[in-house]
This record gives structure tokens, sequence and C-alpha cells, in this order.
């Protein structure tokens, strides 16, 4: 029986098949896709119309050897457990792919994998490298130091390794303890976060010190481990609590744990955001906290701000590796949902 014969893979296209096509030099077929002003735009055009008909695909090993960039950009995301997450990653690669920079994931969760995230920073011969974990392993930032891999944070500030950009999560917190004292709230409780978190610490910082600027106390506090399951934890012991005992507002360092703090108190008949019940704001701006059933008050973080000035400061960094380090704070904007009782007059 004759066994048919094996399909060929078609070869894939190279520069220098693209400069056998051209009839010009490996080097010219390099500059023209490069956009090299030193090739007219006449042959430029045409080589490009020959690498896409080709389907010719740039070799990121090739280019690093050849120029020095491999393109690559090493991201070390956070737990994607908070929603907030997989947006910050949506908009990283989306900007940048805008700017011709590509991502390797090297790490995404919590935990420790110093080990492997170290292996790959060298494998990959990346051009730099973000951080939006809450922890930045000393060992990685070692590596990135000794190698020359600029380093950049993202919506976490680690002011011990130097460039950050996030939004200013004190003054968000202030705000936000400013709109429920300004309601008429007096017994306020706090939902927070991981104790080695920028963010969460932050947030609850500003919230804190507001209050008692204006002569209140905080008179609860809940650790809510940075989860939903978190925030339904500590509103289940709220919505548990006698009525004269119970926070009448509270305040979730995440929209992640705000929502699970709503699900709750509403499981326990605890009316949310009305007379009589709990005012309950959160923090970040995630869709799904902005829409029914939640409709939050929280803050929404200048996402794409700081997302864009966080790459085109390692972009710079990289550029110039002697630069300065910097830590940018970005204003976030208060969202007023249905979650928590409004000020009298407000909107008037």
């Amino acid at each position: 029986m004759d066994l048919p014969a094996p399909r060929l893979r078609p070869a894939r296209a190279t520069l220098l098949s693209l400069a056998q096509s051209a009839g010009v030099s490996v080097s010219t077929v390099s500059r023209a896709l490069r956009g090299d002003g030193r090739i007219s735009p006449a042959t430029r055009k045409r080589i490009d119309a020959l690498a896409t008909e080709a389907g010719y695909a740039p070799n990121a090993m090739a280019r690093t050897l050849l120029g020095g960039r491999s393109g690559l950009i090493g991201l070390v995301l956070g737990p994607m457990h908070n929603p907030f997450y997989p947006a910050l990653l949506e908009e990283l690669v989306t900007q940048a792919a805008e700017r011709g920079q590509r991502l390797v994931i090297l790490h995404a969760g919590e935990g420790s994998m110093e080990d492997r995230t170290a292996q790959a920073l060298l494998q990959y011969q990346l051009d730099g490298c973000i951080v939006t974990s809450a922890v930045l392993p000393s060992r990685i930032a070692t590596i990135c130091r000794e190698n020359a891999v600029p380093l950049v944070m993202v919506n976490r500030v680690a002011r011990e390794h130097g460039t950050a950009v996030c939004c200013d999560n004190a003054e968000g917190g202030a705000r936000l303890a400013d709109w429920l004292l300004d309601a008429g709230h007096a017994r306020h409780a706090v939902v927070g976060g991981h104790a080695d978190t920028s963010t969460s610490l932050d947030r609850e910082r500003g919230f804190v010190a507001r209050l008692a600027e204006r002569g209140h106390a905080l008179a609860l506090r809940f650790d809510g481990g940075s989860t939903r399951e978190g925030g339904w934890a500590a509103g289940t012991r709220i919505a548990a609590m006698p009525p004269e005992e119970r926070p009448d507002a509270v305040f979730a360092v995440s929209d992640g744990m705000a929502m699970g703090v709503v699900d709750a108190l509403r499981a326990g008949s605890v009316p949310v955001g009305e007379a009589g019940g709990v005012s309950v704001v959160g923090f970040d701006g995630v869709a799904a906290a902005l829409r029914p059933p939640y409709e939050l008050t929280t803050i929404l973080q200048p996402l794409r701000a700081v997302v864009g000035r966080g790459l085109d400061l390692l972009l710079a960094r990289m550029e110039e590796p002697d630069r300065p380090e910097e830590v940018v704070m970005l204003r976030g904007t208060l969202h007023v949902g249905r979650s928590a009782r409004r000020p009298v007059g407000w909107g008037i």
C-alpha cells in the first residue's frame, strides 16, 4: 500500500530570500524593513510589498544579534484573581504593540518563581522589564541592575527600586473619606489588602489620615486579603453585627473586595447605599463594579495614562541608561455610583 507523500511546510521567508527576490543585498533589505532613510522610498516600498507577499516575519533573536535589541519587554504580573489585572494586562499589551514592543510574561500570580523568572530574564535578552506585582523579588532587581536591563514599576511603588508610575493612591483614599464624611457617616470601617502591597497600604493610609484630620477615628478594620472572597468574609461579619455596632460606611481598598462586601451585606439583608444601611466604596474602576448590581462609588484609576507613562519611561531608560530615577503619581477620578449615600445637595 502506497503511503501518501508527506506534506512539506512552505519555506519560511528570510532576509536572504527577500534580497534574492529584490535583487539587492541582505543589509539593504534589513534597512528598508526598518524604515531607514538611507534607502530610497521606491526601494522601501518594493521590499515592503515583497515581504508582505512572502509572509515575512522578523526573527527577534536574529534582530538582537544584528542590532542589539530584541524588541521584547519582560512583564512580571500580580495575582490575576484581582479583576483589575486583566484590564491592566490588556492595556499593557495594546500600548506596547503601539510602540513596536512585545511583552514576555515572566511570572503571573503570587508566590516566588525567582529562579525561572531570572532564567527567562537572561534567556530572552530582554530590552527592559515592567513589574506590576506587589513584591519585586530582590534577585530580579539585582539581575536587571547587573545586566543593564532597565526596570520600571507600573501600578506599584517600590522606592528602593527607583522608577515607578502609579495612581496617587493616598490622595484617592483621602477623597473617598471626604465623600463619606460629607454624606454624614460617622462609623467607618476599612477592608484592607495585603500588608506588603504599596497600593493597598497607601489607599488605607490616605483614608485613615483624612478621617483623623477631620476629627474621626477608624472604627473597624478587616483583612480582606485583596480578594473578592476576603471582601465577602468581611461583609458577612459586618452583616452579623447588631445595627448599633455595625459601621455605616465601608472602604474596601479594591473594587474586587468591595463587590464581595456588597454581595455579603445584601445576602445578610443589610441595605447598601441607602438611609439606614451601609455605604460601600471601592478603588480601581473595574468595569464589572461600575455596572448593576454593584454600581460602586469608587476611584477610577487613570489606567491608560499610567501604562503609557510607564512604557514611555521604560523606553527612555532603554535609550538613556543613566537617566535619573523618578516616581510619577497620577490622580484618579471619583466615580459616583449607587453603593454609597451622597452628600446633601450634591449635584445641585
